[in-house]
This record gives structure tokens, sequence and C-alpha cells, in this order.
């Protein structure tokens, strides 16, 4: 993250086991066999290397040049098998030294002290890789802690809430971090679909920290106030006890409190994108405010902003690691014009190659979280289709569009806003 910044659920009482079998995308299940073939691979690679040494010995004929190569093999074989397999290759280059060594003529006291080498290379793979399995075992558990933290904070989004058609991407920046600074959460409410999204200043621990401090005030704030500053206003004063003097977090609150109208508050953050009849267009501020946290330094107030929004009509919300993402020629990613390009009825579909566009852009390596929430209103025709759709499927229990179906079923979540 930058210095100067502004990362629907499911029935957690499940099994994390259970859960991420529901959530898994059919990307990363694909990823999880290629790993699995390239791990069956690896453990097939040690004994290819004591056999292609034993070849170059029988063919060459050079007795003692080569034998000492044959501890490649258990040392290899440390990497990516456990310690009986380790053991195991071992012992098939010690015979087969020893049977080369008788062979071409080795002197017995030089055969033992290679044989004798070759069994301590094996006895010290066979350790590291004991090791190696035990910090194996303890980073699979961190990190599923680390993915039940991750949908305790940012629950997974439901492809419909209330009137709307919803998606959201994220993406941490840590290679192997599930969360991060970035948040982002969206909820039904009395008052109409509430949500927000922001962007913690700082990294690490902290932020996550922060991060799961707003949301949860958010959440809560969300479903008892009436008035949409109020909920700013109570995130503002927990964040004045909570944060340090030099720490903020830079938000944009939206709620949608009666048909067509949009309510958006926005502190410090970027502006969202707001799509209507194919052009897409900044949401500025009126009164533009300082990022959650600055308050009592500048002493102003966030003012509340009003749009329409009628039916076809879309919000992207996002962060500042989609905008300031750079490609080798240091050039920052064009979201609107990519948004424009990627524009479908389904939001899913639309984050879906906004986000792979954005990963072409960098290179693959994203620097900064980034998160993006797209918030779409369907219109009279498509709500009204969705009754004759429901009466077409055997079974049907309640109305999905087909748009939205597929994206819940896709990833095995709930279509219900009250689990949002």
């Amino acid at each position: 993250m930058t210095q100067a910044r502004h990362h629907g659920g499911d029935h957690y009482h499940w099994p994390i086991r259970r859960f991420s079998n529901r959530v898994a995308s059919p990307g990363a299940r694909a990823r999880l066999r290629a790993a699995t073939h390239v791990a069956a691979s690896s453990a097939v690679l040690p004994v290819l290397v004591v056999s292609v040494i034993v070849l170059v010995d029988l063919v060459g004929g050079s007795g003692m040049i080569w034998l000492p190569l044959l501890a490649t093999g258990p040392a290899l074989a440390a990497t990516t098998n456990g310690p009986s397999g380790v053991l195991g290759v071992g012992l098939l280059a010690v015979v087969l030294g020893t049977a080369l060594g008788i062979r071409d003529g080795v002197p017995w006291h030089e055969l033992v002290v290679v044989l004798s080498a070759l069994a301590a290379v094996t006895l010290a793979s066979a350790l590291a890789s004991a090791l190696r399995g035990r910090r194996e075992k303890v980073l699979a558990a961190v990190r599923s802690v680390a993915e039940a933290a991750q949908h305790a904070l940012l629950k997974p989004v439901p492809a419909t809430v209330g009137p709307f058609q919803t998606a959201v991407r994220y993406s941490a920046a840590a290679a192997e971090a599930r969360i991060g600074g970035d948040l982002y959460a969206l909820v039904p409410t009395p008052y109409g679909v509430r949500l927000i999204v922001g962007d913690v200043r700082g990294k690490g621990l902290p932020a996550v920290g922060t991060a799961a401090l707003v949301v949860g005030i958010f959440r809560e704030a969300a479903y008892d106030e009436p008035d949409l500053l109020t909920v700013v206003d109570r995130i503002e004063r927990s964040l004045a006890r909570n944060l340090g003097s030099d720490d903020f977090v830079t938000v944009v609150v939206a709620g949608y409190p009666r048909e067509g109208r949009l309510e958006v508050v926005n502190c410090g953050h970027a502006p969202p994108l707001l799509v209507r009849d194919g052009d897409v267009a900044p949401v500025d501020p009126t009164h533009p405010t300082p990022p959650l946290g600055l308050r009592a330094l500048t002493g102003e107030a966030p003012a509340l902003q009003v749009l329409p929004f009628t039916d076809g009509d879309q919000l992207l919300l996002y962060t500042d690691g989609v905008t300031e993402a750079r490609d080798h020629n240091r050039d920052f990613y064009p979201l609107a014009k990519g948004l424009e390009r990627h524009l479908t009825d389904n939001p899913a579909r639309t984050l879906t190659a906004l986000h792979d566009e954005l990963l072409a852009h960098v290179g693959g390596d994203l620097h900064d979280d980034a998160a993006l929430l797209l918030l779409r209103k369907p219109t009279a025709a498509e709500v009204a289709a969705v009754p004759e759709a429901a009466s077409h499927t055997p079974g049907s229990s309640r109305s999905v569009p087909p748009h939205a179906r597929s994206s819940a079923e896709g990833t095995g979540r709930s279509t219900d806003p009250a689990t949002a």
C-alpha cells in the first residue's frame, strides 16, 4: 500500500474444510490438480537422476569419477519426498554404487569412503525432509486459519443482494496472503442496501486489524442507524479512539434507501465509477472531506451526495491498488477505459474480465492490495422475467435471475441477501 492511502456470507459454524470446498473456484481446483501433478513428477525425479548417473558410468566406464554424484539422488529427494522416500532413494544409490564400484574395479578403501559419504548424505537428507514436512504442516494450519479469517472479515458477497446484482474481486499483494488492508462489506438493512469499500493506511497485521474494526462497526451501524452520515460518524468516533495520530482509512460508503435514490459519502477515497447507458463517469465528491481518523485535525465533516440510480445503472467501487497498478512502462492501469471495454449485464463476468486484464497489465503480480465491488440495478424486463424462468425450473424454491444463478452456483455461495 502507499503511505498516504485513502482489502453475504455462509454458515461459519461449518467445518473449514467443507466451507473451503464450497467456495473453491474452478481456477483454484485446476491449480491444485496441476500442483499435484508436478509433485508426482518431482517424486520420480531423484530416481531418474540416479539412473542417468548409472547409465553414464556404464557407458563411459569411468570408475570413481561418477560415483560421488549418486548423492544427488537422496539430496534432491529431500525437497519433494518424505523421509521414507529419501531413504529408499539413498538405499538404491548405495546398492547401485556398490555394484558399479565392483564392476569398475574401484579399490575397496576408496569405495567404502564413497559409500559412507553417500549414506551420510542420505541420513542428513532424510532429517531435512522430516523437518520440511513438519514446517509444511504448520504452514497448512496457518493458512487454514488465514482462510477462516478472510471469510470472517471479508465475507463472500452473493450474486444478488436486495434489488441488485453484485460481484466482488479481491487480491492481496503478498504472495501467500489471504487478507490485507483493503476492505469491503455489503449488507441489506431496514434502510436499504448499504455498502462500504475502503483502504487502510499501512501494511501488515496492524492494517488488517484496522480493516476488521471498520468492517465490524459498519455492519452494526449500517443496520441500526437510519441516517447514512450517522453510520460514518460512528466509524469515525471508533477510529479516533483506536488509531494512532498518523493512521487513517479512506472509504466510500453508499446506500440505497428507496427506489431511484443512491446516497454516497466519500472520505478521501478514489471516486466510484457510475455506468449509465454505456457511459462511464467518476462520481467526484461535491464536498471533499479527509479520510476517517483525521477529522479532529481538519474539523471537516463529510457530506451526503445524492445520485439518481435507475434500472440498468451500475456502480463500481475500488481501491487504489487497481488504479495505481503499473505496467513495465510505468503506466497506470486505465480502469475507466477497461470498464467500458468489458462492460456486461453480468457483474461477475465484468469483474472477472477486469481483474484478468489488471493482472496482465502488471505482468501477473500486484504490488498492492486491490478490491473491486460492482453493483448493478437490473432492468424491469429482467426482473419480470425471473418468475417465468423460475416456473420452468423443477423444484425451484426461490427466484434467481438466470445471469445471477450461474454466478452463485459457480462459487457455491448463497443467493439469500440475509447471508450477505
